[in-house]
């Protein structure tokens, strides 16, 4: 029940970078991750970057190699682990979320980074979204209306839905951005919104534990390359309470979750790789436009459902990209 093409990147010559010098040579390209390997193969990263860069050309062993870097979800590890890639001169850095961003930032100013965050400006990644400025592109992933439509899908899912958790990381500062679209939209449906915080995976269990005291109707996940990890933990949290959850992603509702609502992060790092071409023939990352998702996926699980004990309206099922029986 797939469906949609996702996004549509920049075109055009821009300004030369300093790679252009370099026209002949194979390339390098460093992969950045919080992430640990499992977990990138797992969500399909890995997979979807190198079919991206197939499509423009770009054949692993040929005329480029990978440099690959996982910091295996522990965020000290990240600015040794970029370090490394600059020591290395690779070309172009692929991150994986904001904090690799953060560390590949800290670590070069003449690397070209590209990468995917919730909010590339608030984050102080890029001067704006049309003209980033320094060594940082790649896509944003914060939609305005992203917070509304998450919170419309489980009051739909959920008769009489009055409360609902959010999930956060302290640490993550986009999350703050994503927390206030979510109560500016919670008026509007007639629904509470109760915040419960994890900086850590070792404080999972604690937030579990506030969400349950505060008797919610429904959770929701915000996205994170930490909780990514910890989805399992989340989903088996969700089940013993009976709790109706929404995740940012549907490979989590292909391995248990309710629902997922978000763009589709594969097709980003297919999106991702039309970065690294254009910086590959000598484009300046400061004059590539940070791109934003225009299409969503939308997943539901029927058995998780019913196990819920919940009848899942003809009108979601309609609307659904993905449904899983």
């Amino acid at each position: 029940m797939r469906r949609r093409a996702f996004i549509a990147l920049i075109a055009g010559a821009t300004a030369p970078w300093p790679l252009a010098a370099r026209a002949e040579a194979a390339r390098r390209l460093g992969l950045l991750f919080f992430a640990s390997a499992q977990a990138a193969k797992a969500r399909g990263l890995l997979e979807a970057i190198i079919q991206g860069l197939k499509e423009h050309g770009w054949i692993e062993g040929q005329n480029f190699t990978f440099e690959h870097r996982f910091a295996d979800g522990k965020q000290d590890a990240l600015p040794k682990l970029a370090a490394e890639l600059v020591q290395l001169r690779v070309d172009a850095i692929v991150t994986d979320g904001s904090p690799a961003i953060q560390a590949a930032k800290n670590a070069t100013q003449a690397v070209a980074i590209v990468g995917l965050s919730n909010d590339p400006v608030g984050s102080g990644f890029v001067r704006s979204l049309s003209r980033p400025g320094g060594n940082i592109t790649g896509i944003s992933l914060l939609s305005a209306d992203l917070a509304g439509r998450r919170l419309q899908l489980l009051s739909e899912m959920v008769p009489g839905l009055a409360r609902v958790a959010v999930l956060l990381n302290p640490a993550n500062p986009t999350h703050f951005a994503l927390l206030q679209q979510t109560r500016a939209a919670a008026p509007l449906l007639k629904i509470e919104i109760h915040v419960a915080e994890a900086g850590a995976p070792d404080l999972l269990e604690s937030a579990f534990a506030a969400i349950s005291a505060a008797q919610t109707g429904a959770l929701i996940v915000l996205p994170d390359v930490m909780f990514f990890g910890q989805y399992p933990r989340v989903v088996a949290f969700a089940e013993s309470a009976r709790l109706p959850t929404l995740f940012p992603e549907k490979q989590v509702v292909e391995a248990g979750g309710l629902m997922a609502y978000g763009p589709s992060i594969p097709a980003v790092f297919r999106g991702l790789a039309a970065y690294v071409d254009k910086i590959f023939h000598g484009a300046n990352p400061a004059e590539l436009p940070v791109e934003q998702p225009t299409t969503f996926e939308f997943a539901i699980n029927l058995k998780t459902a019913k196990t819920l004990g919940l009848v899942v309206p003809d009108k979601l099922l309609s609307t659904a990209d993905e449904v899983i029986e």
